[in-house]
């Protein structure tokens, strides 16, 4: 199965951001992924609707966005108007989460839900066939640049198991430490969607940088 690459905007250069999109743009990124942080549910603020709006008038991908925040369901309709792909927000941030992910997919948007590394994929038994991705955070999440969670492979595999047990056409998204030597560990154990920041947007060939992710194969 073809691995989706989702390059995350936190590790681009801020002050040459259009060169940076249009990089995304020439490359085999499936996505672009945008991480949300307000300093509340997360140690840090990364930024917010001003440049997801920039964004979203030059990039030619679909943007995936991922809400590190408390009460995200507030930003549903905001989020849709702006053409977001896929709205994913944190299962430890969504009290409500089944009545979150209907209006996602009301508003138009394909509904994603995050698990922080201390939280087991058992608590989706009751979701995994409503939303469209799942995304395992392979580190604490609020900053970019951390040290791969060696758990998350086991995780993915236990969240492969229940996708399939159940049915669910879920996607599985890992965030958090993906590089040369995870990548190719992680595809192995089931993940679709690779979020990888620094080591693409750092990287001395980005393109190819995307290409070789690109590659992988789930069997």
């Amino acid at each position: 199965m073809k691995t989706l690459v989702s390059p995350s905007l936190l590790a681009a250069d801020f002050a040459h951001l259009s060169a940076d999109i249009d990089m995304i743009n020439r490359s085999e990124a499936d996505w672009l992924h945008l991480d949300v942080m307000d300093g509340v549910f997360v140690p840090n603020i990364s930024f917010g609707f001003p440049v997801i709006e920039a964004v979203s008038k030059i990039c030619k991908k679909p943007l995936d966005v991922h809400f590190m925040i408390v009460k995200p369901e507030r930003y549903i309709e905001q989020t849709a108007r702006l053409g977001a792909m896929m709205m994913n927000v944190h299962y430890e941030a969504s009290t409500h989460l089944h009545r979150t992910v209907e209006e996602i997919h009301a508003a138009g948007m394909k509904a994603g839900v995050t698990l922080n590394p201390s939280t087991p994929v058992s608590v989706l038994e009751d979701i995994i066939g409503d939303v469209d991705m799942v995304l395992l955070m392979s580190v604490n999440p609020g900053f970019g640049g951390q040290k791969f969670i060696e758990n998350t492979i086991a995780k993915v595999k236990r969240l492969r198991e229940l996708i399939a047990q159940s049915g669910s056409h879920a996607l599985i998204e890992v965030d958090g430490g993906v590089q040369a030597e995870t990548a190719p560990r992680l595809v192995a154990a089931g993940v679709d969607v690779l979020v990888s920041g620094s080591y693409v947007f750092k990287a001395a060939d980005p393109l190819q940088t995307i290409h070789e992710l690109k590659r992988l194969r789930r069997v």
